[in-house]
């Protein structure tokens, strides 16, 4: 009676293994299959007969094996399973994705558990790999994870010309503050606005004019160092903060930024528009009481420019 109600447990326990949507291997401790259920076979297009008795490796050349061996060694050694996560490791054999809703994935995500197999007298002589296709799950959290990129982008972008906006650079500003206040290091803010560019707007309209905003960002972008941060004051005005440089080397881009400026053309409905820009610089030499002080003098500086003259750089000088 024992024996018959053993038999049909196993006999229920067997469909189970073979109906599940799961990969189930049974491994001996020579890593030769012993078990191979339906979801394997469907995936692998193996049949159980071909694959029973021969290396796990024949079939999974991908898998790497002094790897896999630690991982079945430490479950054997501890009596205790062994899991790995998509995250960590997008798959451990590589199985063609079929799902429709997640088609655009070449190769199906997985997350694997080893268990260790206890034979009667308690000795563990067979690993059971079991296989779950996380594709879904992996797919929709990249998809999530990449939406709050761009999200994060758009918060922190000025929409016109793509720099930074001034909650951002000003976030970055404090960081370097904090950095300076900290390990003394150095950093300089460049300030910049385009030369009567009222007058452009109205001689030229307002489109002619957002067309200049957007090709001077394009000649800031141009001339940073990665580095850097560049962004958008407001209205016509601009800044890059320049972490690791005093104002003599901020001085030397500024001028550079300056005169490739003035020798831009840009061009709005076949008619050509000139203009120049004025430029002040500031850096942390001089004691500051935050990193708004910095703005301040970079500020003063800009309008020492355009007070004498314009189309000129000058350094904050208390």
């Amino acid at each position: 009676m024992n024996d018959k109600l053993d038999l049909n447990e196993f006999h229920w326990l067997l469909a189970i293994v073979q109906s599940i949507d799961v990969g189930v291997v049974v491994l001996d401790r020579e890593l030769r299959v012993q078990v191979w259920n339906t979801f394997m076979e469907n995936r692998s297009g193996r049949q159980p007969d071909e694959v029973h008795g021969r290396p796990f490796f024949d079939f999974f050349p991908e898998v790497e094996q002094a790897w896999f061996r630690h991982k079945v060694d430490s479950v054997v050694t501890l009596g205790t399973p062994a899991f790995t996560i998509w995250e960590q490791r997008p798959y451990l054999v590589r199985f063609k994705n079929y799902q429709p809703i997640t088609g655009q994935e070449e190769f199906m995500y997985q997350n694997t558990t080893l268990l260790p197999l206890r034979a009667t007298n308690s000795a563990i002589e067979h690993i059971c790999l079991i296989i779950y296709d996380v594709t879904n799950v992996a797919t929709n959290k990249q998809q999530l994870q990449t939406v709050n990129q761009q999200l994060q982008h758009l918060s922190r972008t000025d929409r016109l010309t793509g720099l930074n906006n001034r909650g951002y650079w000003e976030e970055c500003l404090q960081h370097e503050y904090a950095r300076h206040r900290r390990y003394q290091s150095m950093a300089a803010l460049v300030i910049f606005d385009i030369d009567h560019f009222k007058r452009v707007n109205d001689t030229y309209g307002h489109p002619a004019g957002d067309k200049v905003i957007q090709m001077v960002a394009e000649v800031i972008r141009e001339q940073i160092r990665d580095t850097d941060y560049a962004g958008r004051y407001g209205g016509e005005e601009f800044v890059v903060l320049m972490p690791d440089i005093d104002s003599s080397g901020a001085l030397i881009f500024a001028e550079r930024l300056r005169k490739r400026i003035e020798a831009l053309l840009v061009t709005y409905e076949n008619q050509t528009i000139p203009f120049t820009i004025s430029l002040g610089v500031a850096d942390l030499s001089l004691p500051t009481d935050g990193h708004k002080q910095l703005i301040e003098r970079a500020d003063q500086a800009l309008y020492a420019s355009k007070k004498g003259g314009r189309n000129q750089t000058t350094c904050y000088s208390a």
